[in-house]
């Protein structure tokens, strides 16, 4: 590998020209695909299956440094361009790229398909604009053992290039829904059978109460807002409890993606306990 030349050399290839332009909503919308980038992003992709993984762009150095992952993304059809700095600078979205950039398919689900999968820990993503805070959330998420995230229709794209890389090749390990109306997300949860918990910080009701008193051990979703200004009033009144997060030292408040963490590692503790709905190391 540390003798070949890169094969696609000019910045005006068709097919990097084609790649770059998965940087703006609009076109990954009409071609439905998505740059992931980064090592983990890639490797992710291509173990996900389905042929989701289509292309990728890699420097020879970064070939080189993850074999194994080119391996796999070979293993799967998908094509693989060598391609110089220029080029994978061209692609990628960051300031420091780290060599590899991959085009992937769309992964989402369909949010029926997620109510008929009975899921007893959700992430609801409702009014939450900043990609990065979005892709960390579905991270968390991710890490706690939820079984789905949903991204209603007045949050943020789940593929803006930003949100991808902050969930860290979670996008890829649980079903995500998008572009669900939160009414529609709230009331499908419910007939499901789903708590729904909204998650601010003047919430009637205090997350250690919730855990003392034992109430969490069921099946749940958390519904997250806008980090600056919270859930409207309309999206609050939706859910059967308000629950804030309480702040036991000086901190004015906690930034959206550590409340999340800690509202979803909450349940899921509940939900491992004794008499709780299932366990998150559950295979």
């Amino acid at each position: 590998m540390a003798s070949a030349s890169p094969e696609l050399i000019s910045p005006r290839s068709t097919r990097v020209s084609a790649a770059r332009r998965l940087a703006r909503r609009n076109f990954r919308g009409k071609e439905r695909l998505f740059l992931a980038e980064g090592p983990q992003a890639v490797r992710e992709a291509a173990a996900y299956g389905g042929n989701t993984l289509v292309e990728l762009f890699a420097t020879v150095e970064a070939a080189e440094r993850y074999a194994d992952i080119i391996g796999e993304v070979r293993g799967t059809g998908a094509r693989v361009h060598l391609a110089d700095e220029q080029v994978i600078a061209d692609i990628s979205t960051t300031v420091t790229p780290q060599g590899l950039v991959g085009i992937c398919r769309f992964v989402d689900t369909p949010f029926e398909e997620i109510l008929a999968a009975r899921p007893k820990l959700v992430a609801v993503l409702a009014h939450v604009r900043d990609p990065g805070n979005a892709g960390t959330v579905l991270r968390c998420a991710d890490a706690a053992g939820a079984e789905a995230v949903v991204l209603t229709d007045a949050s943020v794209d789940l593929y803006n290039p930003k949100a991808v890389r902050a969930s860290v090749g979670s996008l890829f390990h649980l079903p995500v829904a998008v572009g669900v109306p939160v009414e529609q997300a709230v009331a499908g949860l419910k007939a499901a059978g789903v708590r729904i918990l909204a998650a601010d910080g003047a919430g009637e009701d205090d997350l250690d109460d919730e855990l003392d008193n034992g109430t969490m051990g069921g099946a749940t979703a958390w519904v997250f807002g806008n980090e600056a200004w919270g859930l409207p009033e309309e999206t609050r009144a939706l859910a059967d409890a308000v629950v804030r997060v309480p702040i036991h030292g000086k901190a004015e408040s906690l930034n959206l993606a550590t409340a999340a963490a800690v509202c979803l590692y909450a349940s899921a503790r509940a939900q491992r306990a004794s008499g709780g709905c299932r366990s998150v190391t559950e295979s």
